[in-house]
């Protein structure tokens, strides 16, 4: 393994980190709901999750055919550099955003989201060509760990700015720190490869030719039943993830600072729970820490729905954020041990597209499930412990190639 690369590919998982940190999980999914829309009746919460399905749709239709493109036209880096590029001018553009900007906020959010998502599938699709598969998921664990690293420290870096209601600054300090620290790996992650085809032909190829890419994806049988478990469970840490900030503030009347302080912890413990599997990712497969983190995602997702005191609640947060960085990092590295060679953008388009199209549906039941019941969010909870079940369900039809060699 290359350290330059391996240093560089984790640095920008540590650059943009910050940007779910704080646009979506936390400072600016509270000023949306409350400031921007106002969430008196549940209707910022709605719109909210309205924001987050938008954005996750076009990823998902997109992602797939980016992908393909990418691979033929040996475009990576290329397409990885112009997503970011938009991420980081939507979040720009939130300095623009004041109250009652309820379509403006929408469109803005959805910019910048596209851009982070879409960015993602090609820094993944880098993981197989950088890291033998003996040694996927401690670099996948690597990358979640100083990734939320660079979370713990953006939310601290932003605090001051937030607590006094200084949102531009906010907004623009998430910009600075995604593109200073996210630079390193445009420069040493390994240049494109030819893949036959210039960038045009590639296009043209994929957009005539998108059953056959379908096609490629269905006939392998492994990486097909992975991609539908992925859809269910991943669904309800997504949902999770949007929602955390405001069920906080909603439903168990934590403070915009105890908030702030609850997902630094959240952070932290992540950090260590991906640092910690790392290696017994390696060890014993990728699925069989799956396995364990989603029935301890199922027990604190039931949980939430009984507890009343905020003591617990910091409790289950605590709890769930150990797996948080375990589930992503082992999931990353299943989907790369099950990819041919050649493949890992288009690949990972579909890893996308599977993610974002079944985000489109946890932030709307949630959302919705808040508004029937006048913005109590408990039954909520009951629908995502439902999702990670039959995730966990569908898991077990997936042969880990891992645990197979092992």
């Amino acid at each position: 393994m290359n350290k330059k690369q391996i240093g560089a590919w984790a640095l920008f998982d540590f650059a943009n980190s910050v940007y779910p940190a704080v646009i979506t999980t936390t400072v600016f999914s509270i000023y949306y709901v409350g400031t921007v829309v106002g969430n008196e009746t549940g209707q910022g919460n709605w719109w909210w999750g309205l924001c987050v399905s938008v954005s996750a749709l076009i990823v998902a239709v997109s992602s797939p055919l980016l992908g393909a493109i990418a691979d033929r036209g040996g475009a990576r880096k290329k397409f990885m550099l112009a997503y970011t590029a938009v991420c980081l001018i939507g979040v720009l553009l939130m300095t623009l955003l004041g109250p009652g900007m309820v379509i403006a906020g929408l469109v803005i959010f959805v910019i910048a989201n596209v851009g982070f998502e879409s960015a993602l599938v090609f820094y993944n699709a880098y993981l197989p060509d950088i890291a033998p598969r003996e040694k996927q998921g401690w670099v996948s664990g690597l990358g979640f760990g100083v990734g939320y690293l660079g979370s713990a420290l953006g939310l601290i870096m932003v605090l001051p700015f937030a607590v006094q209601e200084s949102f531009e600054a906010v907004w623009v300090l998430v910009a600075a720190f995604f593109l200073v620290f996210g630079l390193p790996a445009f420069f040493y992650l390994p240049r494109d490869r030819s893949g036959g085809m210039t960038v045009p032909q590639a296009a043209r190829w994929g957009l005539t030719n998108f059953r056959v890419i379908v096609r490629e994806v269905w006939q392998l049988e492994d990486l097909r039943n992975f991609l539908i478990a992925f859809f269910f469970y991943i669904d309800g840490v997504l949902t999770i993830i949007v929602s955390a900030g405001n069920v906080a503030t909603e439903t168990f009347d934590f403070t915009f600072n105890a908030t702030i302080t609850l997902f630094l912890v959240v952070q932290i413990s992540a950090l260590i729970g991906a640092f910690a599997l790392a290696k017994p990712t390696d060890r014993y497969g990728p699925k069989r820490i799956l396995n364990g983190v989603l029935v301890l995602w199922i027990a604190a997702s039931v949980s939430a729905f009984f507890i009343q005191s905020p003591t617990l609640f910091w409790l289950v947060a605590v709890v769930v954020g150990l797996g948080l960085g375990a589930v992503q990092s082992a999931s990353r590295s299943f989907m790369s041990s099950l990819i041919p060679e050649g493949k890992e953008a288009e690949m990972f388009g579909f890893y996308a597209l599977c993610g974002k199209s079944s985000s489109v549906v946890g932030p709307l039941l949630f959302g919705g499930a808040a508004l029937i019941f006048s913005g109590n969010q408990r039954p909520g909870f009951l629908l995502i412990a439902g999702l990670f079940i039959i995730g966990l369900a569908l898991l077990q039809r997936v042969n880990d190639p891992r645990a197979a060699a092992l």
